[in-house]
């Protein structure tokens, strides 16, 4: 599984988040890759109505819909055409309560939750509310040009079996630094079951060379 979160950058603002998600559809369709596209959230009914692909939002609020002013609730997301969302990226913590709250008004709403945890030990922690995909992603490594699969293997391998040790049935993803296929080959063989990538696509000069070198060939 690859999932590539468009964050904010300029390069995917307005008509461009369509345009790159519909290059990740059609890598996704030429090479049978499972690949998920997490729009700006001002882009996710646009996006979630133009391609097949699934489309998650990059992040939801512990709240009811209503009187919620600058806050997105799950509800709101799934009414857009979204089929899940990340949970507590490095880039917007939430609380452990907040966390546990959402990742259980996902599922009765039939949203897929993948959540992020910064260390092996966090991510046991969220293992024990069973969410569907933990992404471990070291903070220090994001954006950054060192996958965390070659910095520190051992994070990934020891997410890996912490998590499965709480749940066996938790997906693992690995982030931080992923760029290309070596990356991708290694997190799958640590234990990873897919990647959670950004500026490895989103900022790459040939976006759909780089999805292509992101799948795993095989044999």
């Amino acid at each position: 599984m690859i999932i590539v979160n468009f964050k904010g950058y300029p390069e995917v603002e307005g008509a461009k988040a369509t345009a790159l998600a519909s290059i990740c559809e059609d890598v996704a369709r030429r090479t049978g890759a499972a690949i998920i596209v997490c729009p700006p959230m001002v882009e996710l009914s646009k996006v979630a109505s133009s391609v097949a692909i699934p489309v998650f939002a990059q992040h939801v609020d512990a709240k009811a819909p209503g009187s919620i002013t600058g806050y997105v609730s799950p509800q709101s997301v799934k009414a857009a055409g979204a089929k899940g969302t990340l949970l507590n990226h490095a880039e917007h913590r939430l609380p452990f309560p907040e966390i546990a709250s959402l990742v259980e008004t996902c599922r009765g709403l039939g949203l897929i939750s993948v959540v992020c945890a910064d260390t092996a030990e966090s991510a046991a922690t969220i293992a024990s509310l069973s969410p569907d995909y933990i992404a471990v992603e070291p903070p220090e490594l994001i954006g950054g040009d060192v996958s965390v699969t070659t910095a520190d293997p051992q994070v990934v391998r020891r997410t890996v079996e912490l998590v499965k040790g709480v749940d066996p049935k938790v997906r693992v993803l690995c982030g931080a630094g992923v760029k290309g296929g070596r990356d991708v080959r290694a997190a799958l063989a640590l234990g990873a079951e897919g990647v959670l990538l950004a500026s490895g696509v989103v900022k790459a000069k040939d976006a759909r060379a780089a999805l292509l070198d992101l799948v795993p060939s095989e044999g």
